[in-house]
């Protein structure tokens, strides 16, 4: 499923194209997606015009001037096609047009296709005085790469927290839009097993430790870069554009299961484990 670098980089591929420009028309071709689409979705957005776009966590935002906000979430195969006319940016080969959903024809010409072969994404139209009491984004954790982010923030947060690092790192109350690739992404930096208490983070006192602070960090460093690279394409994800991300390439322990440790210096292999139904990449030599 996207994470953070992935949602950010659709999020800037749609922006251009989307943002102050009127929707000419939406075409609805099903009722439903993950969940049943708002009532007469298709007329609450023709004509209507998102005045920006914004990301909260993994999710979009697109505030109208109707008042009302559209709020988007890929699931694990949903992606947006971007048409100038009739040429596509990327043509999308492996795209089966009878998963077109949600066809946005915007009052420039372009065409903005959802496409989402399983369905697992969905949309909702949501009075935007109304956003922060949603219940997808009431109590999310503060972005990690803001200013409200930082280690005395996760300190204060672990104090006598009885969890692991991993599990504390993947509750979006904790920090938003992180998720299983960019934990064990960021642990690794941080030198950090996922196994490690999260308690770990903090003084008796409450202070944030050195743990702390490598970690935050790190987390910082691994979604900026990501985002930098346009995400990480492993299977469905593409850029708006039908480019690949290329974070992949720089994955120090996802999905690299009994091979070296990339960090200079270290002699030890990849192990991979599972934490709550996720498998969990780490070096069992450098990470403590």
């Amino acid at each position: 499923m996207p994470e953070l670098p992935e949602v950010e980089t659709v999020r800037r591929g749609l922006l251009p194209v989307m943002a102050g420009v009127r929707i000419a028309a939406l075409e609805q071709r099903r009722p439903d997606l993950r969940f049943p689409l708002p009532e007469r979705f298709a007329s609450r957005l023709s004509g209507r015009t998102p005045v920006r776009l914004d990301r909260r966590a993994k999710y979009l935002l697109a505030p109208l001037d109707s008042g009302e906000v559209l709020l988007m979430h890929l699931g694990m195969t949903g992606r947006f096609r971007i048409t100038h006319g009739m040429a596509e940016t990327v043509p999308l080969a492996d795209l089966d047009p009878t998963h077109d959903h949600i066809v946005f024809k915007m009052a420039t010409g372009v065409t903005v296709t959802y496409n989402d072969a399983r369905r697992f994404g969905f949309m909702d139209l949501v009075p935007e005085r109304d956003l922060h009491r949603h219940p997808l984004l009431a109590g999310l954790g503060p972005e990690p790469l803001s200013n409200a982010f930082n280690a005395a923030y996760l300190a204060d947060r672990a104090r006598n927290r009885a969890t692991d690092l991993k599990a504390f790192l993947l509750d979006q109350r904790i920090v938003a839009g992180l998720g299983n690739i960019y934990v064990s992404e960021a642990l690794h930096r941080a030198g950090l097993s996922p196994h490690r208490g999260a308690r770990s983070l903090a003084q008796k006192s409450g202070r944030p430790t050195e743990r702390a602070e490598r970690l935050a960090w790190a987390i910082r460093s691994v979604l900026s870069e990501a985002v930098a690279a346009g995400g990480s394409t492993l299977r469905d994800y593409r850029r708006a554009d039908g480019e690949l991300g290329d974070f992949q390439h720089a994955f120090r322990v996802y999905g690299r299961e009994d091979e070296p440790c990339l960090r200079t210096g270290c002699r030890g292999r990849v192990r991979r484990t599972v934490q709550s139904g996720r498998s969990t990449f780490f070096c069992g030599q450098c990470q403590r």
